[in-house]
């Protein structure tokens, strides 16, 4: 329970500060101090979660006894599935990208500088995290987890795919920027509207259509903002010739 407290206490921070940096002037004073905010509270968040995942692990039914009543639920496999792999999954994938989304700036002048030990680190347990996401959602017949492991597959690759890059442009630390920080968002709104749906209609929980609504918003803004920051520095190159 006092996981769960700071976990609500952080995580409601982190959904509410979320916007600010994203709506608001970017390179502002708001948007880095909210930006700070966002980063620090996410973690919290993540961390708080995969403490959360690991006591739901080790004893499922008296971590969650109030799904066993539900027919979904009924099964203890089911519910360590859900919420202790997935959200496992989920609480190390947020922790990644709000991690990375961070070096990617702070190494803005020497992007292999963010291939640092914990950071390497933190793409090996996103690694592990999203292959046993995987292959649990396919023992207890979940394609939902099964499809979310791809997002955790595809971050790791992008990551270093940045990390190792001959010759980035000079804006590719903006967009690296976005990529992470927006998918820490997506990925705290998914556990949000899915884990909190259950509290209310545990029947709604494994809803594809619930899980899509903010991984849809969350590209959205991801190909809106990098276009807008590609666009906004080529105009420039061409200005400058």
């Amino acid at each position: 329970m006092t996981l769960v407290t700071i976990h609500i206490a952080t995580g409601t921070v982190g959904l509410v500060t979320f916007w600010i940096p994203v709506g608001g002037r970017k390179g502002g004073a708001n948007h880095r101090r909210f930006g700070r905010i966002f980063i620090n509270t996410l973690l919290a968040t993540g961390i708080t979660a995969v403490g959360i995942a690991t006591t739901t692990l080790l004893d499922p039914v008296a971590t969650h006894p109030h799904l066993v009543e539900h027919a979904v639920f009924s099964d203890p496999l089911m519910v360590r599935a859900i919420f202790g792999w997935l959200m496992l999954y989920l609480a190390t994938l947020t922790v990644n990208l709000a991690w990375h989304g961070r070096l990617a700036l702070r190494h803005r002048k020497n992007h292999r500088a963010t291939g640092t030990r914990t950071n390497n680190l933190l793409q090996i347990a996103l690694l592990v995290a999203s292959t046993t996401c995987l292959m649990q959602g396919y023992w207890v017949q979940q394609p939902m987890m099964m499809g979310l492991s791809v997002v955790g597959f595809a971050t790791v690759a992008t990551n270093y795919w940045f990390i190792f890059k001959p010759e980035p442009n000079p804006y590719d630390f903006i967009k690296e920027h976005i990529k992470s920080l927006v998918g820490a968002g997506i990925s705290v709104y998914t556990a949000f509207f899915a884990f909190g749906a259950v509290r209310l209609m545990p029947e709604l929980a494994l809803t594809p259509g619930l899980w899509a609504v903010p991984l849809i918003t969350g590209l959205t803004l991801i190909i809106y903002h990098q276009y807008a920051v590609t666009r906004k520095y080529q105009m420039r190159s061409v200005v400058a010739k």
